[in-house]
């Protein structure tokens, strides 16, 4: 259950910082391009979010085990 939440939070953190960066790069251009690099910004954010606790997971499953198994 913890690592459903770790999941959860990770994913909508890191969604958050790309839609903030992509509206922030997209103002630069437009209100429009503001509103579509948000959107994208926090899709790309959100698979980050995922790939990074899975990667993570994947790390502290290999650490645990011991050399003779």
């Amino acid at each position: 259950m913890k690592s459903k939440i770790t999941r959860i939070i990770n994913r909508a953190k890191y969604a958050a910082i790309g839609a903030a960066i992509g509206a922030g790069l997209g103002g630069i251009i437009s209100r429009n391009a503001a509103s579509t690099g948000g959107a994208l910004g926090g899709l790309v954010g959100a698979m980050v979010g995922e790939t990074s606790v899975g990667v993570k997971a994947a790390y502290r499953k290999v650490k645990q085990k011991s050399p003779s198994e």
